[in-house]
């Protein structure tokens, strides 16, 4: 039996992590079957976690791996990394570990910083999540303009911003603090606030509304 008809008729879950990157592959090369590419990409990257944080341009050149199949396997990985912060109702957000939720995943296991944004309505719904900049392994540029102009587009109420530590430590940096004032007061200006700022790291989270009384937007509805 093909390995789409077992699939269709099994599932995923009697698929191991070679077989499922082989689906996605599609089909191999004249000297690679698609099984052997995706078992190359797992010996290379050590699991399916860091297949997914690789760009396309890290996975051109792997062997079997052209222009088309990196762009095709970014694009469904990520997908996936999606989906784990997709909510059909999505239930308002009233504390840090409920941003966490929904911020987390896409940060986790990252190997440079990322800001990313959750932008709330007026009784604190989802309405939408950007990844908003992308910097090295120890820091990451924050412009407020860069956190309030899909604010202001999306029509949003109120905003929390997150950002990863690759060290795995999540404690906040002095750097931290003065972005999270900077963006902070522009949120005053505009009229929407800044509730939050997450300091992910791995399964790991600070609060710096919590642990450091910068903000008090948990605290007033």
């Amino acid at each position: 039996m093909r390995p789409r008809e077992r699939y269709a008729n099994e599932g995923p879950t009697q698929f191991g992590d070679a077989e499922l990157l082989a689906l996605v592959l599609g089909t191999g090369t004249a000297h690679r079957s698609a099984l052997e590419i995706a078992a190359g990409l797992l010996s290379r990257y050590g699991d399916l976690s860091a297949v997914s944080r690789a760009q396309p341009s890290e996975l051109v050149g792997q062997d079997g791996i052209g222009t088309a199949r990196a762009i095709r396997l970014h694009a469904a990985l990520h997908a996936g990394r999606r989906s784990l912060r997709t909510r059909p109702n999505p239930a308002p957000v009233v504390s840090p570990d409920d941003a966490f939720g929904l911020l987390g995943p896409m940060l986790r296991g990252l190997e440079c910083e990322e800001l990313h944004a959750l932008y709330l309505d007026r009784r604190r719904h989802p309405i939408a999540q950007r990844a908003l900049t992308r910097g090295s392994d120890a820091y990451t540029v924050v412009d407020p303009r860069q956190v309030f102009r899909p604010a202001v587009q999306l029509g949003a109420s109120a905003v929390i911003i997150a950002h990863n530590h690759p060290s795995g430590d999540p404690s906040p940096s002095h750097q931290d603090r003065e972005v999270t004032r900077r963006v902070h007061r522009a949120g005053q200006i505009l009229g929407v606030p800044l509730l939050d700022h997450l300091v992910v790291a791995g399964i790991r989270y600070t609060s710096l509304a919590v642990t450091d009384g910068l903000l008090d937007g948990w605290c007033t509805g």
